[in-house]
């Protein structure tokens, strides 16, 4: 049975290894869970699931691989009846038990279930008595009844099942739907590098047990330093114009990678690289700042990130004189090459549609600059995009 769900979650493309289904054999082995599909579902996501952005594909591929559980030919003879109240009670709450009074008890309730178990012959739709579709069974799926136990059924309609494992709860971390803060958070943690810095501030537990037990028992507290994420990012935002379109998917980005990177500085420009960027676009005519004073300031281990769709007139890059607010001596392309020419590290996320790069010159020309280093502001792109700075 294993091997099935195994292959049915490699179906779903869930990244699961043979090496985390025999760590999910030899957890059942152990009887970490037993006889329980609820806590079968949470001991098998933890070992086959790595990556929290495969939650819903896993979700989809248990529920697609046990939805057939109800045609299992089951014999509830041999099972004590003590010994099944007793698990069943364990799964329903204080409110759950109540409601299931108004079916005369959960005596009442599992033996009729038994009882239909038995009778039943063939699959029934509709009606109120047997186990099917439709209708107001208190057993089966896709009917109505206020206190009932669900089998079979894809999901909810009526949100009165008495227990449900089926629920997709994660479908917003799934890499192929649309991007939000928290699956950008969830990208933009691949670029952690952890390291201890600062003063010792926390107890290092393992060299405090050695040590007291080197020192004949006497306590040595030993303190560490806490481990931080010492990657470090500057990003560049193109604001205004065309990037107006984009502005809820950047506002996006710029709320997680505030909470990801204690070394983050940003800056912002229109359309293409100049010899002078701003950080508050109240302030972008009093308050500048030279490209070459953030050369002169960020060391090349800084981590480049532009965001734009690099649309506009391909002269707003190649030519002196080519912006379109200003007299910019330089063309844009040689800003550019002077700030990728100092880091070690940049790529481009852009958020136009990628379908829609080959119809602008502009998106040809960027791209040729940053080395092809030019990717779609999507979860994949993203992704991708942080892997090339790594």
């Amino acid at each position: 049975m294993l091997i099935d769900f195994f292959c049915k979650c490699r179906e779903y493309k869930v990244p699961c290894t043979l090496r985390e289904l025999l760590d999910l054999i030899r957890a059942l082995e152990q009887r970490v869970v037993f006889a329980n599909i609820d806590d079968f579902y949470v001991i098998s996501r933890a070992l086959l699931v790595k990556d929290e952005s495969y939650f819903d594909k896993f979700d989809r591929a248990f529920a697609d691989y046990f939805k057939g559980v109800s045609s299992i030919d089951l014999d509830l003879s041999g099972i004590p009846e003590d010994w099944l109240k007793k698990n069943v009670e364990k799964m329903l709450s204080d409110e759950e038990k109540a409601k299931v009074e108004a079916l005369g008890g959960l005596d009442k309730l599992m033996e009729t279930l038994a009882k239909r178990l038995k009778e039943q012959e063939k699959r029934h739709e509709g009606g109120s008595k047997w186990i099917g579709t439709g209708g107001t069974s208190p057993f089966g799926a896709n009917g109505y009844n206020p206190e009932g136990i669900r089998i079979g059924q894809e999901g909810s309609r009526h949100r009165k099942a008495s227990k449900v494992w089926d629920k997709r709860e994660f479908k917003n971390l799934d890499n192929q739907v649309e991007i939000n803060t928290r699956n950008i958070k969830v990208a933009l943690r691949k670029l952690r590098k952890f390291a201890r810095s600062g003063a010792s501030d926390i107890l290092d537990l393992e060299d405090t047990i050695s040590s007291t037990a080197r020192n004949a028992g006497y306590l040595d507290i030993k303190m560490k330093q806490e481990r931080h994420n010492v990657v470090k990012v500057l990003i560049f935002f193109d604001v205004g114009g065309s990037m107006d379109d984009h502005i809820k998917v950047c506002e996006q980005l710029f709320s997680a990678v505030h909470t990801e990177f204690k070394h983050l500085e940003f800056f912002y420009f229109h359309n293409c690289i100049y010899e002078k960027v701003w950080r508050d676009n109240n302030r972008r005519q009093s308050e500048p700042i030279d490209i070459q004073q953030i050369v002169h300031t960020y060391g090349r281990d800084y981590k480049v990130i532009f965001i734009g769709d690099a649309t506009m007139g391909p002269y707003e890059i190649t030519y002196p004189g080519g912006s379109v607010e200003h007299h910019n001596e330089e063309a844009g392309s040689v800003w550019m090459d002077r700030l990728l020419s100092h880091f070690d590290k940049a790529i481009w996320l852009n958020p136009q549609e990628e379908a829609y790069w080959s119809y602008y010159q502009s998106i040809h020309i960027m791209r040729q600059i940053v080395h092809q280093k030019m990717y779609p502001l999507t979860l994949d792109g993203l992704s991708n995009g942080i892997k090339a700075l790594l």
